[in-house]
């Protein structure tokens, strides 16, 4: 396959996405193609259907047209409905192919290097109208216009055009075509730049899909009982917040309700009350964190963390006593739980204990089971009514295939193209060093460091060890917002949280229980780059296809 700019063009007529789809599919690894490209010079504007680069034969500007062309006594017209306007397809792609190259040698990268002049030619493509063997016009020859008759040979006929005319302008090689590229995308000396507007394009639109999804929560909201399950990008975490905040504010003439908004994790707790600080005080839930947090609020202590019987027997016990004997101020009228799998059974007892109303008390769970990394298989003590979200928005196309294999279902890719994934080979003793090298790689790449982290699935990297004992667990998880450096954490402290770039260290040969879980909490924290450091043989017994070589 070509390489493909953008990777999926919003073209504007069936015609060109069919011609597109032609090019993608048959021309060849090195080539390129430049779909809707707009160029500006004294003369006019210029908009260039499709721009093929192809090193050793030439630069094609290619104008398609679609049904409704015809030619009568040599004048080309186009008929769009009840309408037929005079058009002329040929000389739009000949003043196209000129301002072209125009706008590339007048580059100082071209002018700087001494480059000669390359072949740049002209074509017409009209996908659906048939012209005949025997057509020709003085300006346009019948190997210039391509109907619908020469669609299956169209690469090579496109590649014939410039090699076939006489001509002393040099073919161009691959690094002539590899600059050309670059002069028109704007890339070249801001690879960095181009790498993070990237990435923020890819984050505004999946910011509008999750938005746009929040409208479930207008669907349901006579449902007070409610389980969203989703796989990992699918924008669980948003909908908690907003349902959380929708709940807090009251809606639709309902009175506020006096909201918890709870998690497991510290991370994703961090991340909550710094999204909830951002909110007017009245749209505010009346307690945001960890289901930990929620007990110390309740004069509960917290247990050692090598004994698990304190956690899922006796605290939840205590908290279930003092939810018992809270008084009405103190009871919430709603929970909205993040990440609930990871909650024990016994946790939940507490829960609806707090509930203003047992009976009628709203609960709403948001849950992924493959990210059950504990080894806890808890539920609510009461029917929930399941909904499920099956679009993944937030993950690259890339990205999101890699774990699609681990997911709890099949989901639909919303999150738009961005780079392959690396998988880099190491042994389990040798994937933290290795993985440390890739972060030199990515950071001169463009990244800044604020946008990468390195997680583990074994044992923590030691700079997590030593931020951890340095600044306690609140001062280490602000590191993760800060934005000045790289991040170094965990998968277990993972879930809910997002970095654009992830470097993903197995350090671990994946026979510990419950490593796929790991795996896919790891494989889907990247939004835009990931880098897969460990054993291609654990990855694929885990049911991870590495590419070979």
């Amino acid at each position: 396959m070509p390489r493909l700019i953008p990777q999926d063009p919003q073209l504007t007529t069936t015609s060109e996405r069919k011609v597109w789809e032609r090019l993608r599919d048959s021309l060849r690894p090195q080539d390129t193609i430049i779909a809707s490209l707009r160029l500006t010079d004294q003369a006019k504007d210029h908009e260039l259907d499709l721009v093929v680069v192809m090193p050793d034969v030439g630069i094609v500007v290619v104008e398609v047209k679609g049904s409704g062309l015809a030619v009568h006594d040599g004048a080309w017209t186009m008929r769009q409905g009840n309408r037929v306007r005079p058009t002329d397809p040929v000389r739009q792609a000949r003043e196209s192919r000129y301002a072209l190259r125009a706008y590339v040698e007048a580059d100082p990268r071209w002018r700087d290097s001494s480059r000669r002049r390359v072949r740049f030619a002209h074509a017409v493509v009209t996908p659906f109208t048939v012209l005949g063997p025997d057509f020709s016009l003085p300006d346009c020859p019948r190997w210039l216009v391509h109907d619908r008759d020469d669609q299956a040979d169209l690469a090579q006929r496109l590649a014939d055009i410039p090699l076939r005319q006489e001509t002393a302008q040099l073919v161009p090689d691959l690094d002539d075509c590899e600059l050309i590229v670059d002069i028109l995308t704007g890339r070249g000396t801001h690879v960095g730049t181009a790498l993070v507007a990237d990435a923020d394009e890819r984050e505004a639109r999946a910011d509008r899909l999750t938005q746009e999804q929040s409208q479930i929560l207008g669907v349901t909201r006579l449902l007070r009982r409610i389980e969203v399950r989703g796989g990992a990008g699918s924008g669980k975490t948003v909908l908690a917040l907003t349902q959380a905040q929708q709940l807090s504010a009251g809606r639709d003439g309902r009175r506020p309700e006096r909201v918890a908004l709870l998690c497991y994790s510290i991370g994703l707790a961090t991340y909550f009350s710094r999204v909830v600080a951002t909110w007017p005080h009245r749209q505010r839930p009346a307690f945001v964190g960890t289901f930990e947090d929620l007990a110390n609020q309740w004069g509960v202590p917290s247990g050692s963390r090598d004994d698990p019987d304190y956690w899922e027997e006796v605290m939840p016990r205590l908290m279930a006593e003092r939810a018992a004997e809270l008084p009405p101020g103190e009871r919430f009228d709603s929970f909205v739980v993040d990440e609930a799998q990871d909650f024990a059974e016994s946790w939940w007892h507490p829960l609806v204990g707090a509930l203003t109303d047992e009976v009628e008390g709203g609960l709403f769970i948001y849950s992924d089971e493959n990210q059950r990394i504990f080894h806890r298989f808890g539920r609510p003590p009461v029917p929930l009514v399941p909904l499920v979200l099956d679009h993944n928005l937030r993950n690259t196309k890339q990205i999101a295939e890699v774990f699609r294999p681990l997911a709890p279902l099949r989901m639909r890719l919303e999150g738009g193209d961005g780079p392959e994934v690396a998988f880099v080979s190491a042994a389990p003793g040798d994937a933290l060093e290795t993985a440390d090298d890739q972060i030199d790689l990515l950071l001169d790449e463009g990244w800044s460091p604020g946008h990468v982290a390195l997680l583990t699935t074994g044992k923590r990297h030691p700079v997590q060890v030593e931020r951890q004992e340095e600044l306690g667990q609140g001062g280490y998880w602000r590191t993760f917002w800060e934005d000045d450096d790289v991040f170094y954490g965990h998968v277990l402290g993972a879930k809910g949280m997002e970095r654009r770039v992830v470097v993903l260290s197995i350090n671990e040969d994946g026979t510990r229980e419950r490593f796929r879980e790991r795996l896919y909490v790891g494989l889907s924290r990247a939004t835009d780059r990931l880098v897969v450091v460990g054993d291609p043989q654990a990855l694929a017994r885990a049911g991870v296809r590495v590419p070979q070589g």
